[in-house]
């Protein structure tokens, strides 16, 4: 691709982020305030794990598409315009925003005064709770965002050393493998997330500190597991899809309790500065970070996979 295609398609990715951290942004605040304790996490449940599967439905529709229109990947870009236009129209039509803080109110919690932008942020950097869960997340992020960069590259390696293909020479690839790892995605997601926030409603009532103790499980739970994921690339596909899956699952435990915590920790007139900045601090460390740092590595790997496999 040429400069003058990339910078535009940059400026395009940038609106598009722009709508989405927005969106991102408000929301948790706006079910914040129309739900309360066990039913608030059930709805940050449902909110959140529509965030794996819009990824995982993405990977499954952009590679029908590109399929369908003979391998012209410009067609899945396509489709994304009509999902934001229904969007806009749902939220305008069927969003009744709420007052800021009223479930607070009902329940006669002491609610700060509003302050600056500035004195906001100075006062969340002195949260340990609120930094440690940035840290926690962004951790995340950084996995998630390697996982779904390079893990259908990844299948489509495998499977060729596996079943002794030619390596792909066309412009787009591994459509199958798109469409199996986005299936992985959408499924691991909606048990991650279900699993997640009722384990630690479970185990809340034993410690009250459940909401970070099953984050970071689940975290380094991931790790042994997508490790096996890496041995198994060139012993068994099946067991790949598996192992991936188990992982994914576990990394998807953190996606509603992190917002939990965030709501517990921070005050009502300081959530939407404390959104913003743990989503800027988890996209520009992991989100937009990870995927280059792994394809730095990954031909080292690819060294030692060879030397090993010889």
């Amino acid at each position: 691709m040429s400069l003058q295609y990339f910078l535009p398609l940059l400026l395009i990715k940038g609106l598009i982020g722009a709508g989405e951290a927005s969106f991102s942004t408000i929301a948790p605040s706006i079910i914040a305030d129309l739900f309360v304790a066990d039913q608030r996490s059930r709805m940050l449940a449902i909110f959140y794990f529509v965030v794996p599967v819009g990824c995982g439905l993405g990977y499954i529709v952009g590679s029908k598409v590109t399929s369908a229109a003979g391998g012209d990947w410009h067609w899945a870009f396509r489709v994304t315009p009509g999902m934001g236009l229904l969007a806009v129209l749902l939220m305008v039509f069927f969003l009744k925003e709420p007052p800021r803080g009223a479930t607070n109110k009902k329940k006669k919690i002491y609610l700060p005064s509003a302050n600056s932008w500035m004195s906001d942020v100075k006062k969340l950097f002195r949260n340990p709770s609120f930094m440690f869960s940035t840290l926690g997340v962004t951790a995340v992020t950084f996995v998630v965002s390697a996982i779904g960069l390079w893990c259908p590259s990844f299948l489509g390696r495998a499977r060729n050393i596996l079943y002794e293909k030619e390596p792909c020479q066309t412009a787009v690839c591994a459509i199958d493998d798109s469409l199996i790892f986005g299936a992985i995605t959408v499924f691991s997601g909606i048990l991650g997330v279900v699993a997640g926030v009722e384990i630690s409603k479970r185990y809340k009532k034993v410690n009250p500190r459940a909401d970070p103790i099953v984050c970071a499980c689940g975290m380094l739970m991931s790790a042994p597991f997508l490790f096996l994921a890496l041995i198994f690339g060139n012993i068994s596909l099946g067991a790949t899809y598996v192992f991936i899956f188990i992982a994914g699952t576990l990394l998807a435990l953190n996606w509603a309790i992190v917002t939990t915590i965030l709501l517990h920790v921070v005050p009502t007139t300081r959530r939407a500065t404390a959104q913003s900045m743990q989503i800027t601090v988890s996209n520009l460390l992991g989100v937009a970070g990870s995927p280059c740092l792994i394809g730095l590595v990954s031909p080292f790997y690819i060294l030692i996979f060879i030397w090993h496999t010889v």
